[in-house]
């Protein structure tokens, strides 16, 4: 084995310095080795290491391996000794034919960086093959008028090796008549001419036969043999002359089975028989047997099969002419074949990256592929696109390859996979093209954070749900694929100091359902938010957040309270009526709450129970018990109401008030008459249960007289001072603000309900020997008109006295006795 290596014929100043620009560190020079065929698989061959000045582990680091100019491989390279050895036997004669010399090429790539050099492998010719005679028997047919030195063209002998190993030289057995010269075509090809020694005599000897041998110049020498048949005809003076002995024929490569190439012509001046000419090719080679065929009446050659360019660029045929009397005449036939634009070019992916991150930057190499086209002229050069809007392109390297590069960034979520269309057309007419696709996948980039369908998830609870309840299911979504696209889902915690509403609910970390921890009250939380993040699976995770409301629904789980009249009450002491009141006669007010909302808190009032159903009636939804007609004398002195409290929730929920009213003719006999009702209305009492009953009211009435007496001494002493203070100081409008008068009524807000306040007007009288109250008109006017009157006694002055006339039931009142102003509490009596 030999190696031999020169440089490429310089480009030029100006190509050289844009080559250099475009690709760096790269040389454009061939390597070429020489390799014997039919060498052993693993057959040193050359050291790729060397040549190219690496070391064995700048070899492997750089990723080297080869790219064969067709689609099988010969040779392989190890990478790391840098060894190029035999892969695949190779059998010259079967890659090249005849042509000279054998190379077989192949690109020495390396990767990083990106470097390519052009190599190629001479096959030596070995002597694997004998001279072979298409024929083993050889009839020549010789007129006896022959001369000496005559020459007689035989046919060729074949040997598929070149060089030295191919035919060189014929020899014949030993004869009296012939003797044999070896001569040499224009294409190098050797060919036989047997010369005649002597005259023929048919009457001596009518046929010869003598053994001819083809030699080849191999060590050693491989021979072939075939049987000499020299057929004395009778004389024939004139032999055929052809019109050319040499014809030159171009021929269009794509043209059809039985095209007409040539005719070829030839003469004989003899008559009859011996002026009768045959045509017919000497089969000097067993491809044009196959692809030539000749009329041997017309002469006309037409071809058998089509003709490749590719193959073969010229034929040479040897016609022979022959009469009837046996003369013979040869010319030459050259078919040049004329190159068309039959062939399209073959795009050859020597690398891909089928899967590619969507992060690679621009000018990621993702394919490296040859482009080749066996036509030659125009019709072989080849230029690349890329048909459409993609973000590739292409870019030329060295030794006619080229690489598919990324051409700007890319996004998985916009385009999950690309296929890339590379396109080659040569320049021929009309151009030829062809397409190869590559599937490109893109890989997945956690690039893209989760997001919800909602900024803000409103969900509704009632409250007393049981832990576990379902309210929803918050939902986010992610862009990307696999674990980057996984979310799952979590509470925030609260901020340091604030309260963690994480306690009521949680969140499902895999499907974002969202369930209640423990059972909630409306009256203490109606509503909470906490904040929810979404993460996918990404390295690192991204993750969005969302607001989480919830909103607790009212249920109807609190009764009515009833604030007044006091639960704890007793029945007994309950409030006062006049028998003088009339229909509609406010005598009391329900108030009640309830600690629900909505509905669940709109109450309403009836009267459930009463002694007179008939007397009294309660406010649908104002609580106030008026009278429902006139109090008569034959109405019991003490009334028992109970009214019902119901609200509107489902189920309703209800609470009782229980009212005790007594109907007085004035508040004097007040007590009276709610310790002793009438006779006939009593029911009929023991004896020792009367005197029972006879010490505790004496009791009571004692202990009643004194703190009534207390009281009234109090509030008369304290009503003088103030009417005096009225008197002594100018006079000014009447305020009637919150520090005149304490509310007497309950005041209940914020439930649904109102309680308006009463205020009661107060003025002492004496006379008859009793001190009363008596509840009228307000008091402030009445103690203006007093300390303008100039009355400056207790008991005295037109205010008292218009109050004491009034309590009398004097004439010229203004008001009718002790009857009260409309939309005034009911006036009683109450004995001191």
């Amino acid at each position: 084995m030999e190696l031999t290596k020169r440089e490429e014929p310089l480009l030029g100043p100006a190509a050289a310095l844009v080559l250099l620009l475009c690709v760096s560190e790269m040389r454009a020079e061939t390597a070429r080795y020489s390799a014997p065929e039919e060498a052993e698989r693993g057959s040193f061959v050359a050291n790729i290491a060397k040549d190219l000045g690496l070391t064995s582990e700048e070899l492997s680091a750089r990723r080297v391996r080869l790219v064969p100019e067709g689609e099988k491989q010969y040779l392989q390279l190890n990478q790391h000794s840098g060894d190029l050895v035999v892969r695949e036997r190779m059998d010259r004669e079967e890659l090249c034919g005849q042509n000279e010399p054998c190379l077989v090429r192949f690109e020495v790539l390396l990767e990083s960086p990106l470097q390519s050099f052009r190599a190629e492998v001479s096959l030596t010719d070995i002597n694997d093959h004998s001279p072979v005679f298409l024929n083993k028997e050889i009839v020549l047919k010789i007129p006896e008028s022959a001369v000496p030195e005559a020459r007689f063209l035989l046919e060729s002998a074949q040997d598929p090796d070149v060089g030295n190993n191919s035919l060189q030289h014929y020899s014949i057995s030993s004869n009296e008549y012939f003797r044999i010269y070896t001569r040499r075509r224009s294409d190098g090809r050797r060919y036989a001419e047997l010369v005649l020694d002597r005259a023929l005599d048919r009457e001596q000897q009518a046929e010869i036969a003598f053994t001819i041998t083809a030699v080849d110049g191999g060590s050693p020498p491989r021979s072939g043999t075939a049987l000499i048949r020299v057929v004395v005809l009778d004389v024939n003076d004139n032999t055929p002359v052809f019109s050319r002995s040499l014809y030159k024929v171009p021929l269009l490569e794509n043209s059809s089975q039985d095209t007409l190439v040539v005719a070829v012509s030839a003469r004989d001046l003899d008559s009859g028989t011996n002026g009768e000419i045959a045509y017919s090719i000497v089969q000097n080679s067993e491809e044009n047997r196959h692809t030539f065929k000749i009329n041997p009446e017309s002469g006309q050659i037409r071809l058998k099969k089509s003709v490749d360019y590719e193959e073969t660029k010229t034929y040479e045929i040897d016609v022979q002419a022959t009469d009837g009397g046996g003369l013979s005449a040869h010319c030459k036939v050259q078919v040049q074949v004329q190159d068309v634009n039959d062939n399209a070019p073959e795009v050859i992916i020597t690398s891909l990256t089928s899967t590619l991150s969507e992060a690679a930057p621009p000018n990621t190499v993702v394919a490296l592929f040859n482009v080749r086209d066996r036509d030659s002229g125009d019709n072989g050069r080849v230029s690349c696109e890329l048909p459409g809007e993609q973000p590739f392109s292409i870019t030329l390297l060295p030794a006619d390859a080229y690489a598919l590069v990324t051409s700007e960034e890319l996004d998985r979520e916009e385009v999950a996979e690309y296929n890339v269309t590379v396109r080659a057309r040569d320049q021929g007419s009309p151009a030829l093209t062809a397409s190869k696709t590559l599937l490109v996948r893109l890989i997945d980039v956690n690039d893209n954070a989760p997001t919800f369908a909602q900024a803000v998830y409103t969900m509704m609870l009632s409250e007393n749900e049981p832990a576990g309840k379902s309210l929803g299911r918050l939902t986010a979504t992610d862009a990307d694929a696999g674990k980057n696209a996984r979310v799952r889902y979590a509470l925030d915690p609260p901020p340091p100091g604030a309260t963690s509403a994480a306690s009521f609910v949680s969140v499902d970390a895999e499907s974002g359902t969202v369930r209640a921890l423990r059972p909630l009250d409306y009256e203490e939380v109606r509503a909470f938010e906490v904040t929810v993040r979404a993460a996918d699976g990404g390295s690192p995770p991204l993750s969005a957040q969302a607001v989480l409301r919830v909103v607790v629904r009212d249920e109807n789980d609190n009764a009515p309270v009833v604030l007044h009249p006091p639960p704890d009450s007793s029945a007994a002491a309950g409030e006062l009526v006049p028998r003088w009141a009339r229909a509609d006669y406010l005598v009391a007010k329900v108030v009640a709450v309830d600690a629900d909302a909505g509905q669940n808190a709109w109450l309403s009032y009836e009267l459930a129970k009463a002694t007179e159903p008939g007397l009294f009636r309660v406010g649908l939804h104002s609580g106030e018990v008026r009278t429902a007609r006139a109090v008569s004398e034959r109405d019991a002195a003490r009334q028992r109401l109970v009214v019902l409290v119901r609200d509107r929730g489902q189920p309703p929920r209800s609470a009782t008030a229980t009212l005790g009213i007594a109907l007085v003719d004035g508040f004097s006999d007040a007590f009276l008459q709610l310790s002793h009702g009438p006779a006939g209305r009593q029911q009929p009492q023991a004896p020792e249960e009367d005197l029972l009953t006879t010490y505790l009211i004496a009791s009571l009435a004692c202990v009643s007289s004194l703190f009534l007496l207390s009281v009234l001494t109090f509030s008369a002493v304290k009503l003088c001072k103030a009417c005096l203070r009225a008197r002594l100081s100018p006079p000014s409008a009447p305020s009637y603000g919150d520090g005149d008068f304490a509310a007497d009524g309950v005041d209940v807000t914020g439930t649904g309900t109102l309680s308006p306040a009463y205020r009661y007007e107060v003025c002492l009288t004496t006379g008859s020997g009793r001190s009363e109250f008596q509840f009228l008109r307000p008091v402030l006017p009445c103690l203006k008109r007093s300390a303008e009157s100039g009355a400056g006694q207790e008991g005295e002055g037109p205010c008292c006295s218009q109050l004491a006339g009034e309590r009398e039931g004097s004439p010229g009142s203004a008001a009718p006795p002790a009857v009260p102003p409309p939309g005034w509490p009911a006036a009683g009596r109450v004995h001191a």
